[in-house]
């Protein structure tokens, strides 16, 4: 069996951003030469995400309208804030949009349906977080 343990590391000019990562995570798979296995991407901080899904702008704008409902950013309306942080949004969006994605690797390729694609999701960016690519297999 191979294995592969690789990071990507980002800093993010704004707070919120969605980063599309496919490519960086099937370069990672080329280069484990894993041709039949799996690969997780996990985000390695509790106010971001990984997720599967469409790489369509409309839909991340949507996701972030959607969240925004969901977990307003004021920061008057959570408990949390009240140690000093100003991010409980944040770690409430990464409750609702996960933690990570695991993907099937099929002839050395992420064996992706129609139109998916790898995001990364920073909640509370601004500073450097990092992401966890591993990848098992033949």
């Amino acid at each position: 069996m191979k294995a592969l343990t690789q990071y990507l590391w980002f800093d993010t000019k704004e707070t919120i951003e969605f980063i599309n990562i496919t490519d960086k995570v099937q370069e990672l798979v080329t280069k484990s030469g894993v041709k039949e296995g799996i690969v997780l991407v996990n985000a390695m901080h509790i106010t971001a995400s990984v997720y599967i899904n469409d790489a369509e702008s409309g839909l991340i704008e949507d996701f972030q309208k959607w969240l925004k409902k969901l977990a307003p950013t004021d920061v008057s309306l959570y408990r949390h804030n009240l140690t000093g942080e100003d991010n409980a949004y944040a770690h409430l969006w990464r409750t609702v949009m996960g933690r990570e994605a695991v993907c099937a690797i099929t002839a050395g390729k992420l064996d992706f349906g129609p139109w998916e694609q790898v995001y990364y999701a920073e909640f509370d960016g601004r500073r450097k977080k990092r992401v966890l690519v591993k990848v098992i297999g033949e």
